[in-house]
């Protein structure tokens, strides 16, 4: 019977460490998803600004 009571009580222990890790990644996925919106909308305001014109790497700009 006290096998039982250590191991139930292990698991508990382990149910609630898993539930706080859950819950910390929960938080820095909701943040990280905030913050790719916003970088998101960003650059989407960029290209509004640009005229939705893009410049590649080995393209001059018109200036040229």
């Amino acid at each position: 019977m006290q096998e039982l009571e250590e191991q139930i009580a292990h698991l508990t222990r382990t149910v609630e460490d898993m539930s706080d890790v859950m819950a910390k990644q929960q938080s820095e996925i909701a943040t990280l998803t905030r913050r790719v919106q916003m970088l998101m909308q960003r650059e989407a305001g960029r290209d509004q600004d640009a005229g939705g014109s893009a410049t590649f790497g080995n393209e001059r700009p018109p200036h040229y």
